[in-house]
């Protein structure tokens, strides 16, 4: 039995959320919490598994919250969050602290919540069973690229990554170990819209490559990345010789678009053997059968290793197809993909 708290300042959608989870027969909440200094004594005395926290509230914000929370007692939180600009900036700051995962709610006044149902069950389920120390370990993390020098990368190569549950904060710190002239990057998050475009800009501040929210014929370039947006697939193709990103909002692929199978499927097309991939933490499976075409075109394929995941899901799947060459902890992996994609082997990246 999953026991869950809800932290939220409108009695509606405590009550949506109560609904919710009162018809599952390994869900109960023990109790529910209309600001985060009552919330603070019932996690004393009731011991929740899981946390449901409301991003904006009164006398103390969620953020605030978290972060005492992660200091003094860190557990599995669930950000329910509007599906806002506003709203991603501050949801993307508490995954940087530590938070598990988070849901897009439509509307501040909690209309379209029980549409989203199903998204709300999973993603507590998961957290039930997330690697916290993960998380927080992840948001402490920040590689520094390799020296000038160092890299020397090939031509006409290519990077791809895909990441689930865990992946915002995973990527960051990939991307982060990148150099200003590193190989083209193409990713795949699973994120929302309003999400991603706030979520490049993030990034982008911190890194040394340019990061962008990916736009449809754009030009693929070295040092650059280009992060699918929320709700679109994002491929690759070439034309006339260059690289371009192509988006596109088909049906969804393992109940996600953007998916990281799509991406995959067409990097391994287009570029053959000429690039590396990664597969970081996440739930469910999208992004194993397209890191298998990968390493079946004689692709360099790496799975994030269980103990530096959040949530095992996907790099696992691909572990048990034998999809990858390498399985390696999170801070490793940028200098390996770096090391691929250069002529001469890189040194001094990161530490092990």
């Amino acid at each position: 039995m999953i026991k869950v708290l809800i932290v939220d300042d409108s009695l509606l959608i405590r009550t949506i959320l109560n609904e919710i989870f009162s018809h599952e027969d390994d869900i109960d909440v023990v109790g529910m919490a209309e600001d985060p200094f009552v919330a603070r004594e019932m996690i004393k005395n009731l011991k929740p598994d899981v946390i449901t926290l409301d991003v904006e509230m009164p006398k103390m914000d969620g953020v605030t919250f978290l972060k005492n929370l992660m200091r003094l007692r860190p557990m599995p939180v669930v950000m329910i969050s509007t599906l806002t600009e506003k709203g991603a900036d501050i949801t993307l700051q508490t995954l940087s602290l530590g938070a598990v995962d988070y849901v897009a709610k439509p509307s501040a006044n909690g209309e379209g919540l029980v549409a989203i149902a199903t998204e709300i069950l999973t993603k507590v389920r998961v957290a039930a069973q997330a690697n916290i120390g993960s998380a927080r370990a992840s948001s402490a993390l920040k590689p520094q690229p390799p020296a000038r020098g160092l890299f020397t990368p090939k031509k006409d190569f290519l990077i791809a990554i895909g990441a689930s549950t865990g992946g915002v904060e995973a990527i960051r710190d990939v991307v982060l170990g990148f150099p200003a002239d590193c190989p083209p990057v193409v990713v795949v998050q699973h994120i929302p819209e309003l999400f991603s475009a706030s979520y490049a800009r993030r990034i982008n501040k911190e890194a040394a490559p340019t990061v962008h929210e990916a736009k449809h014929m754009q030009y693929i370039e070295p040092g650059n990345v280009y992060i699918a947006p929320g709700g679109q697939h994002l491929s690759i193709k070439r034309i006339d010789g260059r690289l371009r990103c192509v988006l596109s909002e088909s049906e969804k692929v393992s109940g996600h678009r953007p998916a990281v199978d799509v991406l995959f499927g067409s990097v391994a097309r287009v570029m053959g053997k000429n690039c590396v991939a990664a597969l970081l933490t996440g739930m469910g499976s999208d992004g194993a059968k397209g890191l298998l075409k990968l390493k079946r075109e004689g692709c360099f394929t790496i799975a994030q290793d269980e103990a530096s995941s959040v949530v095992w899901g996907m790099p696992g799947v691909a572990v048990s197809m034998n999809a990858h060459c390498e399985q390696l902890s999170l801070r490793k992996i940028s200098a390996r993909l770096l090391e691929k994609s250069s002529r001469t082997r890189t040194s001094g990246s990161q530490s092990a």
